[in-house]
């Protein structure tokens, strides 16, 4: 079992670290991930300039470092690093990644969903803390590392379940014994911009998100009122399946197509 550890805070993260000694044991584990944070890329790639894979030892592991970004870290583990990978996890990420509103905008989770895409198994971790150093409290890393090892371990067994692509773990701050397989939340926050002025009197923007009133049976209730850990399946399939929308967007494609047929 060859096991791709990977982040979006960068290859110095205590939340990765953690990730890796809670799965070290269960396989090959390899750490490949970007040298520097890169929170909030989403899915992005590197395509315009070239990718830069370096060898560090942190902590005393091997690790593989590079330039760009977790989805590009997905792509050196496969044809560089690691080859022919069984399973990607994905963490643990400084803050929790509830809701859709989080998730796609999320590196954590945007490297599991680049794995999905290639066939990869996947399972992104974050945790509702609000800085690297939480991770040390004791009691508070070995609750993760248990549990991170029980899932990666029944995944093994058992198989990834079928019909899903990723899986969502997040972890409340404090854990009041409640574990739930819940959807996500659509937001997590109402964003906002508030103007600042420079030095020089020139306006400047600083965006910010206030918390919406989290929803009854959803990852963020789960986390943030429950005080609990949230499992949620994902799928990448984005498409809108059910009947009606498909009946009104054909009858706008039918429009379309007529009209520029007939070059209006």
């Amino acid at each position: 079992m060859k096991i791709v550890v990977t982040n979006d805070d960068g290859i110095y993260s205590p939340g990765l670290h953690l990730l890796y000694d809670a799965v070290k044991d269960l396989g090959e584990a390899y750490i490949v991930a970007p040298t520097e944070p890169k929170s909030a890329v989403g899915l992005g790639l590197t395509l315009h300039k070239p990718i830069r894979v370096e060898k560090i030892i942190v902590d005393g592991i091997e690790a593989y470092g590079i330039n760009g970004t977790p989805s590009d870290a997905v792509h050196v583990a496969r044809e560089v690093v690691v080859k022919n990978v069984d399973l990607l996890v994905s963490g643990v990420n400084i803050g929790d990644n509830t809701s859709m509103q989080n998730i796609l905008a999320s590196g954590t989770v945007g490297a599991a969903a680049e794995a999905a895409l290639m066939g990869i198994p996947a399972i992104a971790f974050s945790a509702d803390v609000r800085d690297a150093e939480e991770f040390h409290r004791e009691g508070y890393r070995r609750l993760l590392v248990k549990a991170i090892k029980t899932i990666v371990s029944i995944i093994i067994e058992k198989g990834f379940p079928k019909d899903i692509d990723v899986i969502s773990v997040n972890f409340p701050r404090e854990y009041h014994g409640i574990v739930r397989v819940v959807p996500a939340a659509r937001l997590r926050w109402n964003e906002r911009l508030e103007e600042r002025i420079d030095p020089r009197g020139k306006p400047y923007y600083w965006l910010y998100g206030e918390p919406v009133n989290p929803e009854p049976n959803t990852d963020v209730y789960v986390v943030h009122v429950e005080k609990g850990i949230a499992i949620t399946p994902l799928v990448l399939d984005l498409s809108a399946k059910n009947h009606k929308p498909y009946q009104e967007l054909n009858t706008i494609a039918e429009i379309l197509a007529r009209k520029l047929v007939e070059g209006e």
